[in-house]
This record gives structure tokens, sequence and C-alpha cells, in this order.
């Protein structure tokens, strides 16, 4: 093949491009790109940008989302509430910026995520954030103290970031394993709220409309970001740094006030964030989106060294950035809204007709390129797949031979686990207050709760998902994700109305890897027809491996529910002295009497096997709407959704957060007492009654087609009475629960 001068193989192998890739660019082009253009290119077509491995698997969702970026979606997903009201949430990962760099790599996560919903022109109120990590405690793993390094880094990036942006990180949730090691998950969510005749687009339109730069300067940090995110992690991660951005949280504060300001005026056309791909993304995205071209004069661009080329502006990934069109004669409005806020606003170019974006540096053309084919025709590859051999060996387990095991000792055991633990320590450093409009903070209820300024309704979010479960059995662990998530919000009284999802899987080049995707999503998918449950927004991030291992195929599922009254909203805590406890049950297909790949086989047995249950996909939606009409009719204290550890973990969790202790016995229909107290039976949820409510309860369960048990009652003393079980005080699960992650850090 003939190259352009200075081109040859090892640049565009370098840029993770293969041949057959580059001469379908060319190809398109109908000559050999240049540098810039080929770099260009690279970022677009790499998988964190186009999906190019997964796009086609993402079809699952079809009737409810489009998942892909340039295929119709904005920059984030909307749900409209009512009363004139939408919510535009979003969920992203920043996995390997993190494992290199894991203060900012998690802080400009968190930057680039709250962006992405203000672009929508609605107001971010709440930031979550789903983490995975190696084990922590010493003796666990050879590489706990870099965990604890990297935990450290992600979580003090997090708080460093949010709590100076103003935007409240409410929630989350906190895994280990040892398959996240050497590639810790690091994914942020957040969530907006916006007037329904607001909501902006990212389509570039208007022949002739100004083109306008708007934020941070431009610099060096971030080069090929994206590429970077596209391939596994190796030893020589530290050579990596310089594609990893920095966060400025003032200047993102500055930049939300300005851009909603500036929105306000209706001088704004379009606008999108500069985010992975940097001025490549957004003036291909853009212009692809509206039909039309753009034309940048790059030496208008902001720039932090005056000696930057062009193939370093359209790739940098710098920070707080956006780019917009004003209509034409309005631009001054939005330049001096941003001047105002002390922040950079220039005329960088036009919209233009015929779909080319033409970028010029010194007076000299530096890259001319369709916009469609960078954003939205790159190649689309449909991997093998055959199934992951943990998942053919997990359907032999024989867990009837389990030896038997102390049962009142299993308790404090698995509360003292890091994944089932308090995560206060994590969520302490998070600033959950400000903006006042949190009504339940993270780890006081299944989900937090946010009071909304100008309505009556609350808004219950959540993030969920079990890479351990998926591992074994990556549909059942697909369905688990969505399942869980519904109930967390359904726990809180509110309705499920909308989900967000993070897919984080390792090379799609491998078969059984590329099984796993495919088998999850469908699980995904499946789960949110049965629930009616529109997918507006998603992430893909692949290639989470190192040393050769893939991290634990990992879907987490952000999910929106919405209480027409805020006060109904329940915690878990609110169970009182006299409550019959209830157990509402939805349950699924047992399978190993729900103690495959549960945290009591791994923790207690040391055994990492067999499969988790399948949900039941008709009653689980008809007991997250039973728990919302009960919490709106007022006829619950406390609800609390049955996970990992089972339901002496869900018990012992309801006594530790609150006043009352509970005497409970076990539910009837399961296979022995240790699949009654430790097993994870999907669809099983602890509600507290008061005692003059309780036959209303079940007869509005029996009504549902929801099972219902009456288990026993809370009481006064601060004590956790299981029959047949064991007991124990407060203090001593207390003791478990709370101080396990402050103790892994003590060193």
């Amino acid at each position: 093949m003939n190259f352009v001068p200075g081109i040859t193989a090892d640049d565009y192998l370098s840029m993770g491009m293969t041949q057959a890739e580059y001469e379908r660019f060319a190809a398109m082009l109908g000559r050999e790109p240049n540098l810039v253009e080929l770099a260009m290119c690279a970022v677009m077509w790499s998988e964190h940008c186009s999906y190019k491995h997964s796009r086609n698997v993402l079809s699952y969702f079809s009737e409810y989302k489009k998942a892909i970026e340039g295929d119709g979606l904005e920059n984030a997903g909307v749900i409209d509430i009512g009363g004139g009201l939408g919510v535009v949430m979003k969920i992203e990962s920043h996995n390997h910026p993190s494992a290199v760099e894991p203060y900012q790599g998690a802080a400009t996560g968190v930057g680039g995520i709250i962006r992405d919903i203000l672009t929508m022109g609605a107001r971010p109120i709440a930031a979550l954030n789903s983490l995975r990590f190696g084990p922590i405690r010493d003796g666990e793993h050879p590489a706990s103290s870099e965990s604890r390094r990297l935990m450290e880094g992600v979580v003090a990036g997090i708080a460093g970031y949010g709590n100076c942006v103003g935007v409240p990180t409410v929630g989350g949730e906190v895994d280990f394993h040892s398959r996240y090691a050497g590639n810790p998950l690091v994914n942020a969510m957040c969530v907006g709220v916006v007037r329904m005749e607001d909501i902006t687009t990212a389509g570039a339109d208007g022949i002739g409309n100004p083109v306008i730069y708007l934020g941070s300067a431009t610099g060096r940090d971030g080069i090929h970001g994206a590429t970077f995110a596209s391939e596994e992690l190796s030893e020589d991660g530290e050579s990596k740094r310089p594609n990893v951005q920095f966060g400025d949280p003032f200047a993102e504060k500055s930049l939300i006030e300005a851009t909603l300001e500036a929105l306000a005026t209706g001088a704004i056309q379009s606008i999108q964030d500069m985010g992975a791909a940097g001025l490549t993304c957004s003036t291909t995205e853009m212009s692809a989106k509206g039909g039309v071209g753009m034309e940048v004069d790059l030496d208008l661009v902001p720039m932090r060294a005056a000696d930057m080329t062009a193939y370093e502006l359209m790739l940098s990934e710098s920070q707080e950035r956006m780019l917009a069109v004003a209509y034409a004669g309005r631009e001054h409005e939005v330049i001096e809204v941003f001047e105002k806020w002390g922040l950079p606003a220039v005329v960088v170019g036009r919209v233009t007709e015929g779909g080319m974006v033409r970028l010029t540096r010194h007076g000299e053309l530096a890259a001319e390129v369709p916009a469609r084919a960078l954003a939205d025709d790159g190649p689309v590859y449909s991997p093998e797949a055959e199934p992951h051999p943990a998942a053919i060996k997990a359907k032999e387990f024989d867990w009837q031979s389990l030896p038997d095991a102390d049962l009142q000792a299993a308790l404090p055991q698995l509360l003292a686990t890091p994944t089932i633990a308090s995560k206060a320590w994590v969520h302490r450093q998070y600033d959950q207050q400000v903006q006042t409009q949190t009504a339940v903070r993270a780890g006081a209820a299944d989900a937090a709760v946010l009071a909304p300024r100008g309505t009556e309704k609350g808004l219950a979010v959540a993030v969920d998902g079990s890479g351990y479960r998926t591992y074994f059995d990556p549909y059942a662990g697909g369905l688990w994700a969505v399942c869980e998530a519904a109930r967390n919000v359904a726990c809180t009284g509110a309705r499920p109305a909308g989900i967000t999802d993070g897919l984080n899987f390792g090379s799609p080049e491998k078969p059984p890897i590329f099984w796993q995707l495919e088998r999850c999503i469908r699980g995904l998918a499946d789960a949110a027809e049965a629930f009616r449950l529109p997918v507006v927004s998603g992430n893909v991030s692949l290639y989470n491996e190192s040393a050769g291992e893939a991290i634990l195929p990992t879907a987490m599922i952000g999910m929106l529910g919405v209480l027409d009254r805020v006060e109904d909203r329940l915690v878990m805590s609110g169970a009182q002295p006299g409550d019959r406890i209830l157990l509402l049950r939805a349950d699924g297909e047992t399978r190993m009497g729900g103690l495959g790949a549960s945290a009591f086989l791994r923790e207690i047995h040391g055994i990492e096997d067999g499969v988790p249950e399948l949900p039941d996909l008709a009653q689980e939606p008809r007991l997250c709407g039973l728990l919302a009409d009960l919490a709106a009719h007022g006829l619950l204290h406390a609800a609390h959704d049955i996970s990992e550890g089972g339901l002496a973990v869900a018990a012992a969790e309801m006594v530790v957060s609150g006043e009352a202790g509970l005497r409970l016995s076990l539910p009837a229909g399961v296979p022995s007492l240790t699949s009654a107290a430790y097993g994870e039976h999907s669809g099983w949820v602890l509600a507290a009654v008061g005692p003059d409510s309780a036959l209303q309860v079940q007869a509005l369960a029996a009504e549902a087609g929801i099972r219902w048990e009456d288990l026993g009652e809370a009481a006064a003393d601060p004590e956790l009475v299981i029959d047949g079980i064991g007991e124990w005080g407060r203090e001593e699960l207390s003791g478990a629960f709370e101080m396990a992650i402050p103790n892994a850090f003590q060193r």
C-alpha cells in the first residue's frame, strides 16, 4: 500500500487500528489520510467511542433505546416523570485512567458524566458511583496493599471533585474480588432534572451558525485517552499517565452555572461535552447528528501552549470544555455569559453544508474528513462466542455435599467481609447534602432519595450489579442486576421508572468473554422488557484485563424510581417494637438452594462455584408495584431487599441501622436451614408492618399475587434472634459490620 509521506503501518497500529480498518478509512476518503486525520479516525473508531464489538448485541435493547453514541442518542437519556419535568441520567466508566492515576482518573470520570447531564439542559442534582477493587485485607491477596492504594485514591478523587463542584454524591456500591486486583472498575453516574421543554440537542444545524468553544483551555493531557481505554492494561501502566486527564472542579462549577445561564438565553442551537476524543468527538458527532459539516480554525482555540499542533489540539481530552453552536447573530449573548463567569468562550468556526469537518492551523488545511465516516460508519464486528468454562462447570456443582458449618458464627463473619460490610468509610468522604435536596442518604436505605425543588415527587436512585453471579451464569447475572436495582428503589417506596447501564467486560476478541457479554446483555434486555422500563443511556467498557486475566463480567445498572410524594419514602431502619416482620416473596427458580455463587459459599466454605437463582420475571415487577403501593398508603415502616448473604444478613443490617431488635423464624419451603438463612433468593424483601396494618398488607400482597410469610416481630431489645440459628447482640453485629473496611486501612 502507498502511504502519505511520514505515515507508516506503525502509525495506525500504534493508534489501535488494524490494517483493514486503515484501508477502510482510506477508501472512505478516496485518498490516503494525513497524520491528523488518521488519529481522529483512530480515536473515533476505538472500542471506547464506536462500540464496534458490542454494537450488534446492544440491538437487544432496540425497543427501549439506542445504546450507541451517534445513533440518535444524545449526551444522556431523559425520562418524563410528569408535571413537565424530566430526569436525565447516565453512567460511564473511567476504569483504565483510574488504574494508572486513581485520583485524577476517578475525578475526571465524575466531571465528564456531570457534563453529559449538563449538555441536555439539565441541572445535575446527584452523583453516584459503582466501584470494584481487589481484596483489601492483608493476607487475602498478594496485591492487597495496592488495592488499598487504588481504593484510597479513587474515593479521594470522587470526593475531591464532587465535593468542590457542588453536586452531592448520594450513593453507590463497592465490591471486592481478586479478579479486579489489576483492573479496578470506576463507573460514575449522574442524575439531573430538566423541564421537558428545555431539553437541548447535540445535533448541529443552521448553515453559517457560529461554532463556539466554551470552557477551559486545551492542554496536552489526555491525548489518545480513548485509545488507551480500548486496550488491555499492561505492566507499563506508568507510561500511560499522559493519557489521563486532569480535572478542575472549580472550573466545572463555573461551567455548570455558565452553561445553564447561556442555555436560558435561547441563543444556543446545540451543545456537546468534549469528552472522549475531545474536539474530534464533538465536531464530528455534532455534525453527523445534524447532517451538516463544520469549519474550525484551530488557531482560535484557547490553548495552554502556543506551539500545540493540530494533532494535539484535536486529540487532547483536557477537561471542563464544551462545544456549542449558537444562532447566527446571537453568539455574543453566549460569550457575555461565559465571560461573566470567568471562562473562555470563543467563536472558532461555523456550520457548513456537505457533511465535512474541515480544520485549519496556521492558515493551512490540517484535516478534512466526512463527519459520518468517523461518527457513524466505523467497522462493526461479530466476534465468535463460546460458553465460558467456569459457567459450564458451575452447573455441575453439588451444593448438597457441603460440610456442616457453624451457622451462628457465620453471620458476623459475613458482615465483616468488605463486600457486605458497611461502606460508611466511603460515604463519609462524600458531601451528600450540598444543594439540600437529599432526603435519604447513602446507606440509610436500599437507594438514595432526592427531593427536587419545584415538585412534591421524590426520586430514588441506586446502582447495582454482581460480576460474581454473572461470572457463573451471565444471563442470570443480567436478570439479577435489573431486578435487584428495581427492588432497591421499590424498597424506598418508589416505582421503577428507567435504567442506565454500565457494561464492564474483558476482551471481546476472546470467545468466552464475548459469550459472557452477549448472554448478560440478553438478560438485561429481557428483564427491562418484563418491567417495561426504558434503558435510556449506557456505556460499554471492554478490554478490562491485566496479566492475561479478565475481570469478573460486571454489568452495573443505574435505576431511577419515582415517588408521587417524597414524604412517603421508606428507610431500612424504621422498624418499631411490636411491628410484624413480613417476608414478601417473588421467588425465582431455586437452583442449589440459593447457595450457588453465594457469599456464604465463598466466605464460609472458601468455595467459588455454583449458579445463582433465576429471577421470576413475571413476579418481580408485581413485587415492586406492591411495595410502592404499600408505601403510598403508609402501610410500611421499613423495607429491605435481601441480597448478598441472604435473609440473616438483611435482618442484621436492619438491626444495626435501627432502634429495634428482630425476633424471627425462618421461611418455609426452602431446602435447609442454611438455604433459608443464607441463601440468596431472588425476589425476597423484609418489610416491617405495624400490627394494625398487618392484615391489610397481607391481603394486598395476596391480591398482587405475591406470597408472604409472617416471620416474627420487632422488639425493644437491641438484638437479632433467628430460631434454629442463633442470637446476636447489636454491638456484636455492629462491630463486625461497621469496622471491616476501616480495619483494613489501619496499618
